[in-house]
């Protein structure tokens, strides 16, 4: 049951579980708990914090809907810059992005709108950008079954630039190579070169 069914949502009252756990959090810091600006916080963050890990409860078969066509098409497929948000398991802080999916067809091809939505399943979730790199591109393996998939991110932590070292202009890259791109330089190096900046 997500929050905006709950009875006790929008009734005034903060019972759910998270916010509980917000209002134990505030004072923990030596907030007031009853000054106006505090009002309904709690219970609006756990309606935040439970949209920004509904990746939990996401089915990627549900999901993509049949959304996976026959194809004759035996060349690369991109899907470039897609925007994702994503929650460091580490700090519980965010870090966000771009991503970049390429894959080489075997039969299959994936509806257009299906790849950026596998990629809001996993980054909803507590996460390590190493993992999340891995996951698209071994789900979008396992759904199309195509020769080759990658999957390229670059992103910037907040917990690196808002605590610990607090670098604001670093980011980090990562990558996945499967199949063709794995065992292929000329169809990475092909793949590579659809990138900005590259």
């Amino acid at each position: 049951m997500s929050l905006e069914d709950r009875p006790d949502v929008g009734s005034g009252r903060e019972s759910h579980p998270l916010a509980s756990l917000y209002r134990q959090l505030l004072a923990g810091v030596g907030e007031d708990l009853d000054r106006q600006g505090l009002a309904g916080t709690p219970l609006r963050a756990a309606k935040a914090f439970e949209f920004l890990t509904h990746g939990y409860s996401e089915d990627v078969d549900r999901l993509l809907n049949g959304a996976i066509f026959d194809s004759a098409n035996r060349d690369m497929v991109v899907v470039r810059d897609i925007e994702f948000y994503s929650l460091c398991e580490h700090h519980i802080l965010p870090f966000h992005g771009k991503v970049h999916v390429a894959y080489l067809p075997a039969g299959k091809v994936i509806g257009l709108s299906k790849i950026p939505r596998i990629v809001d399943v996993f980054a909803r979730r507590l996460q390590i950008q190493e993992n999340l790199t891995d996951q698209i591109a071994r789900c979008i393996e396992r759904l199309t079954r195509a020769k080759g998939v990658a999957v390229v991110i670059e992103a910037r932590h907040l917990c690196m630039a808002m605590r610990g070292v607090e670098k604001q202009n670093a980011s980090m890259v990562t990558t996945t190579m499967l199949g063709q791109f794995r065992e292929s330089e000329s169809a990475r190096t092909q793949f590579l070169r659809f990138l900005p900046n590259a």
